[in-house]
This record gives structure tokens, sequence and C-alpha cells, in this order.
């Protein structure tokens, strides 16, 4: 998958400034500019495992949460109330933060076009911050900067899904019974990570 960091980066920002007022974005913002937001993969080895998937995933699962709200709300985007065209775009755009400086660079052995083996980089994870499940370390670091409703943090701690939870966990359910904004959330996450984003090197 082809793309151009600095392309995003801008989408990625416009987004912000066009939909998020709330005290704090600006700090938020400081810090991803500080981190490896802008360049980290999405993920070690299947979706965008790629420099700028990070940023880019995160564009994608915003516009599949804006596209489904507009569908279950059948309404224009224009009429979206402000106060909701916030909370969609920080739990879309910030979902993962919790990816932020969690990755490295190792190499592996594999053969080129010519047959040849060589040495290849490849992601690893190396998480730093040891902090705990996907979406609650997301919910730490984001209410480091900003506050978050009720709704929002209850949409990016479940974000994974039964993806991220213990067995016998059945809180996900009334969770997504509760605030519904956490099941399209979940449901905007696995359409752009399995569907926008299945042409990764590793899904071809």
């Amino acid at each position: 998958m082809s793309f151009s960091m600095e392309e995003n980066k801008k989408i990625f920002k416009d987004f912000v400034t066009a939909n998020i007022k709330r005290d704090g974005i600006d700090k938020l913002l400081e810090w991803l500019e500080q981190s490896d937001f802008y360049e980290a993969p999405a993920s070690t080895r299947f979706h965008l495992c790629e420099a700028g998937g990070l940023c880019l995933h995160s564009i994608h699962v915003y516009k599949r949460l804006v596209q489904q709200y507009v569908l279950l709300s059948k309404c224009k985007y224009d009429d979206i109330p402000a106060e909701m065209k916030e909370t969609i775009a920080i739990v879309a755009l910030f979902h993962d933060v919790c990816k932020v400086n969690f990755y490295g660079v190792s190499y592996r052995n594999a053969k080129n076009k010519a047959g040849v083996w060589e040495k290849v980089p490849v992601y690893t994870a190396d998480e730093k911050f040891c902090f705990g499940g996907h979406g609650s370390k997301s919910v730490f670091l984001l209410t480091k900067y900003i506050q978050l409703t009720d709704e929002e943090a209850v949409a990016i701690n479940c974000h994974m899904g039964p993806y991220d939870r213990a067995p016998g966990d059945y809180s996900l359910g009334a969770a997504f019974e509760h605030f519904p904004l956490a099941l399209m959330l979940h449901v905007a996450d696995m359409y752009a990570s399995n569907i926008d984003e299945c042409n990764t090197a590793e899904n071809k």
C-alpha cells in the first residue's frame, strides 16, 4: 500500500482542528508531534505494518465511524451536532494512541526477488510502558491531556471488542448496550483493519 506520510499527517491534523475544540487538545497534538505517531506502523505483521500505518489507520477508522453515524442517524454530515462531531473525532482519531512509542525494528532473513537471502527489517513489539489493556492504555494516555466523557472513555476502552478481554469477562455486552458508540467504534476499527487495509504486504 503506497501513501504519503506527510499528506496523511496533514489530513489527520485537519480532522482534529476542524472538529475538536476541547481544552488540552493542543498539548495532545504537541505530544504526538514529539512521538513516533505519524511514522509508526499500525501493527507488526497484520494491517498497515509499514511506516505511517498508525496515522493512516486512525484516518480510516474516523471515516468509517462518520459513515456509520450518518447511516444510522439518517442524517447528513452537516446535520451532526458539533458535540457529536467532536466525540466521533476523539474516539476514532485517538483510539490507538496506546501504540505510540510501542514498536521497535528488528531483522529477519528473507529471499529477495532474485531468490537471494538477505536481512530485511521487520517491526517488533517493544512495550516501554506496561500499563495493561490495549484500550485502557489509550484512555489513560489521553486523559493526561484532555478530559473524556464517559461515552468516549468506554468507546475507546472497548474498541477492541472481545480481542482485549479476559475469558469470562461479560462486561463488554453491557458496555455496547449502554454506549452504542463503543460498538460503532469497534465495527469501524474492524472495517478499517480488514477491508480498507487488506492490501498490506502480509495480506496480499
